[in-house]
């Protein structure tokens, strides 16, 4: 069974790591982020699931700050 949900990543319920990771980002942040998922989705043959996107958040947040242009110690340092 397949399931399409769709939400702003500003409403996505991030767990573990990843909550932790997603508050230090602001609502434009994260919707810049999405865009830049949706960007990467239209090329993939299947879509992020939900477990993709948060540990993304949560492994890969290095990553993510560079992809909106911030500096990771900065965004580490923010509460």
């Amino acid at each position: 069974m397949t399931m399409t949900i769709e939400k702003k990543l500003r409403d996505f319920t991030f767990w573990g790591g990843a909550a932790t990771n997603a508050v230090k980002l602001t609502p434009e942040e994260l919707d810049q982020l999405e865009d830049q998922l949706d960007q990467i989705n239209d090329e993939r043959e299947i879509p992020w699931s939900t477990t993709e996107i948060n540990d993304f958040m949560w492994f890969d947040f290095e990553t993510v700050c560079e992809w909106l242009g911030l500096d990771w110690e900065e965004v580490e340092a923010r509460e």
